[in-house]
């Protein structure tokens, strides 16, 4: 095989994780995570984490790691990636990175900016001053401090960490992040994938996912989690304020259907974009049968 590594990115439901399982299988591959939401091990149904059965068939890496309490990062992320591909290439197998998270794809092919650690007494004064104030406000004094922000008040985690970054260091955010570190697959050879099924379809796969994930029982995933902490990473995960004001009351079960299948169609469409503006020199698969796609994948490998 002429390529070090394969990267098969697509949008949520879009079949990636049967794309990797399978080609793992016929090139004696590992698959590692590069999904930010499947690093939670509390929440694997949710965010459709590999099952038992499917880690069973081949190696895995980087899946359910973190506990959602944490504040899980890119930064980590390429701490982990680095070593998640070192263990593959020592047990001789092709790593697989497969996801839908664009940045992480970045940590990988592109690197990330080394920005100083923000001291945990920084961090809760800036959280306090976010839930005392709440996003409006919270906003004003970020853009107050860092005028080139184009974090939204709707994001209180960007808004939390943009605000940190400056209090911590006294330099924005934009400051650290335009000045990339080496990218974890820097000078191998990396075949680069994107699976962009037919609209109709993926607008399917996400109806008949959800379905799967009522019927597995995810409200009392998400029941076991009421009470995390809004700003955390983990609270950002697909459905689960939906889950929760379900339970609480505060929706009805179609009304919680309706409002999850509308806002992960609405984020698939968010990632489409996203990797037609990042990974325009890609690789594009757009069929959407899986035999064509090892097919695919395997042609441009071999």
């Amino acid at each position: 095989m002429k390529f070090d590594a394969v990267l098969i990115a697509g949008p949520t439901a879009s079949g990636k994780s049967a794309a990797a399982m399978a080609l793992a299988e016929q090139i004696g591959g590992v698959i590692v995570n590069a999904d930010s939401m499947q690093v939670y091990r509390e929440l694997r149904i949710l965010t459709a984490r590999p099952s038992d059965a499917d880690m069973a068939r081949v190696p895995h890496a980087l899946y359910g790691h973190v506990s959602v309490t944490e504040r899980y990062s890119a930064g980590r992320y390429q701490t982990d990636a680095i070593r998640a591909l070192a263990e593959a290439r020592e047990a001789g197998r092709i790593p697989i990175f497969t996801g839908g998270t664009g940045l992480y794809f970045g940590v990988l092919t592109d690197g990330i900016a080394d920005i100083p650690i923000v001291p945990l007494e920084v961090h809760e004064a800036a959280r306090q001053k976010l839930m005392l104030e709440g996003p409006e406000a919270f906003h004003a004094a970020l853009k107050a401090r860092d005028p080139q922000t184009e974090v939204l008040p709707t994001d209180p985690q960007r808004m939390l960490r943009a605000y940190e970054v400056f209090e911590a260091t006294g330099r924005p955010l934009s400051h650290w992040q335009a000045d990339n570190g080496p990218a974890v697959l820097d000078g191998l050879q990396v075949a680069k994938f994107v699976l962009n099924p037919p609209r109709v379809l993926l607008h399917e796969r996400v109806v008949a996912r959800f379905t799967q994930m009522i019927d597995a029982d995810v409200l009392e995933e998400a029941r076991s989690l009421i009470g995390l902490d809004p700003t955390l990473p983990a609270a950002k995960i697909l459905g689960l304020r939906e889950l929760w004001a379900f339970e609480e009351g505060k929706m009805t079960s179609r009304q919680v259907n309706e409002a999850v299948i509308t806002g992960t169609r609405q984020y698939a469409k968010r990632q489409i974009t996203w990797f037609r503006g990042k990974m325009p020199d890609w690789i594009w698969i757009p069929q959407h049968d899986l035999s064509n796609i090892i097919a695919e994948i395997k042609s441009r490998l071999l």
